[in-house]
């Protein structure tokens, strides 16, 4: 259909004559005294101003900074398939993938570094101190100096070594179960304790108290401020203690052992306040997650292979899910910075995996070591993991993004209440 002429140029002719029979007329003729008297039919200024966009905008039905129509699409366009699984979605970036390094950038020898699943004889301190069990002697190595500084054993294998919070104090324990606090500026060594009957494979410090585990299957809490240090002994394994880890709070401590039992213990209580068997081997692998309250990983031995998480917080212990490694599990970390985590492994990969969480997409594997990796620590930025292996060598790999540091409490304080 053609346009109808604007009303301002053209009138309905009643009053012309008809044309003559015959003749080409047309109903619709220009009307020369309107064309003449044309203001007469313009309308005011904000009738002219809608009219003029009603002809240039013939769609537009709305101002340019109003609120959009339901039925507009994300991009501004008012498609008849604005509502349909035919719109195209709005193009987005996808986020650069985070480059992890699958080189160590350094390695150290170790000789003397036992390949036994059941100890834990590497620990990083808050003073960037790295503490190895090697033979009958820890020894220290400053990450800043690159010093090594031998301290004194008692002459029988190292089965565990952790730092306090002061970084500067060194819980170790033997494999005749005696437990020794060494001053690593000293050398000497401040505290002998006593009181498990075989080997002490498993330390956790929680403030003042200091959590150790053995193979006599009890756990011993000690209080290093007085003189007879230990306040309490839980028993709820039937085998080995493999594994302790105290939660970010100081409220929960997470055990493991070879009788593939985990067990939740709360900080006054005695027994256990959470236990389970899920795992179908001995469990090693504990950390708690620094970002949600009380959730847990666990990692299993050989014939289990899977990390499992555990929600802690609702005054039972929830399984959240459960995933295959495919070999033995025998440290996790969680990183600080992000809601990613670390696994090591043995049997019969000997390699790690860095995984997101909760989705468990693996994001890179690391390999390097030919033995069991069944130690690990993380530095005290959070960005670097060490890891040892029964081929002696103790390897850094820088794993995570930066964190904030924390402040620790001085190490004097520390020192001036251990008896």
């Amino acid at each position: 259909m053609e346009d109808t002429p604007s009303p301002a140029a053209y009138c309905w002719a009643k009053d012309s004559p008809s044309p003559s029979k015959g003749s080409a007329g047309d109903r619709m003729i220009p009307n020369r005294k309107a064309l003449l008297d044309f203001n007469s039919y313009m309308p005011d200024e904000p009738a002219k101003e809608d009219l003029l966009k009603s002809e240039l905008f013939p769609h537009t039905r709305r101002s340019l900074f109003s609120y959009k129509d339901e039925l507009e699409n994300a991009d501004g366009s008012g498609s008849v398939f604005s509502l349909s699984l035919l719109r195209a979605a709005p193009k987005c970036r996808p986020e650069p993938r985070r480059s992890i390094s699958k080189i160590p950038f350094s390695v150290l020898d170790a000789p003397g570094l036992t390949d036994d699943y059941y100890l834990n004889l590497l620990d990083w301190s808050s003073a960037d101190l790295l503490a190895v069990g090697l033979a009958d002697n820890p020894f220290v190595y400053n990450v800043h100096t690159k010093k090594v500084s031998k301290l004194t054993g008692q002459g029988v294998p190292v089965t565990a070594v952790s730092w306090a919070v002061s970084g500067t104090h060194l819980a170790s324990g033997n494999k005749e179960g005696l437990v020794e606090i060494h001053d690593a500026a000293t050398q000497k060594v401040l505290r002998k304790m006593e009181g498990h009957r075989g080997r002490v494979g498993c330390l956790a410090w929680n403030g003042y108290v200091l959590s150790t585990g053995s193979r006599d299957k009890t756990i011993m809490q000690r209080d290093v401020r007085v003189p007879l240090s230990c306040v309490a002994r839980l028993n709820g394994h039937s085998e080995e203690v493999c594994g302790l880890k105290w939660s970010g709070d100081g409220q929960q401590l997470a055990s493991g052992g070879n009788d593939n039992r985990l067990c939740v213990w709360s900080l006054a209580s005695s027994r256990p306040q959470f236990e389970t068997q899920e795992h179908k081997a001995a469990v090693k692998a504990l950390a708690w997650s620094p970002h949600k309250r009380g959730l847990l990983a666990s990692g299993g031995g050989t014939a289990d292979q899977t990390i499992r998480f555990w929600d802690t917080s609702r005054g039972s212990m929830r399984a959240l899910s459960c995933h295959s490694t495919g070999s033995q599990v025998c440290n996790v970390v969680w990183s600080r910075s992000t809601n990613e985590l670390l696994s090591t492994h043995g049997y019969s990969l000997n390699q790690m995996h860095v995984w997101s969480y909760p989705s468990m997409t693996k994001l890179e594997t690391l390999t390097g070591h030919t033995y069991r990796v069944v130690h690990m620590a993380l530095s005290p930025d959070g960005q670097t993991v060490v890891t040892g292996a029964g081929d002696e060598t103790v390897r850094f790999w820088k794993v995570f993004p930066g964190a904030k540091r924390s402040a620790s409490p001085g190490s004097s304080a520390l020192q001036q209440v251990i008896r």
